[in-house]
């Protein structure tokens, strides 16, 4: 006795969770604040990799040279150097959220090399307590976990975007205008 469209609505109810999980993404989606997300994915990747980049430049080019020599990698002054421009460049153009899509090729890169190179034998944990003594808790080397998030960072950054205050939306908005 009852309509197509009554039967169909007595099968709502099993629709209904996934109605639910869809309209809390929906609702989500349109509050603001999540447009803002990028920015610590931006600030700490960037400041992270320009960390590492000055690091190698304290201690001198020729100290991180002989560490690539001695795991065999050609050319290690210069891959030294490349090494260091792409963390210091490649890193304040993420935080300024500037061209991410092109740095992130080269930061990438560095990022695999270390991981497959050296952080792959010393397993997934990027951090191993070996001990706790007077002078404070000693750490094994670390794993190859970091590696991959700062590359699931950087994949983030390239797919979603480099949000607000970003130099790429400056750009964005710039290339916009100029043709309409």
């Amino acid at each position: 006795m009852g309509t197509q469209a009554e039967a169909a609505e007595s099968h709502a109810p099993a629709r209904m969770p996934l109605q639910c999980a869809m309209f809390r993404f929906e609702w989500l989606s349109r509050f603001p604040i999540t447009s803002w997300a990028p920015i610590p994915l931006r600030l700490i990747v960037g400041y992270g990799f320009m960390e590492h980049g000055f690091a190698k430049l304290a201690r001198g080019s020729d100290a991180f040279a002989t560490i690539l020599d001695a795991i065999g990698v050609p050319a290690p002054h210069f891959m030294a150097w490349s090494t260091i421009l792409v963390e210091v460049l490649g890193g304040f153009a993420v935080l300024l959220g500037a061209f991410v899509a092109l740095v992130s090729v080269p930061m990438a890169t560095v990022l695999l090399v270390a991981a497959l190179t050296v952080h792959l034998p010393y397993g997934f944990s990027s951090i191993k307590l070996m001990a706790v003594t007077a002078a404070g808790a000693q750490f094994g080397p670390p794993g190859y976990e970091t590696d991959l998030l700062y590359l699931a960072c950087l994949a983030a950054l390239v797919l979603g975007g480099s949000g607000p205050l970003a130099i790429d939306g400056l750009i964005r908005k710039r290339r916009k205008v100029e043709h309409s």
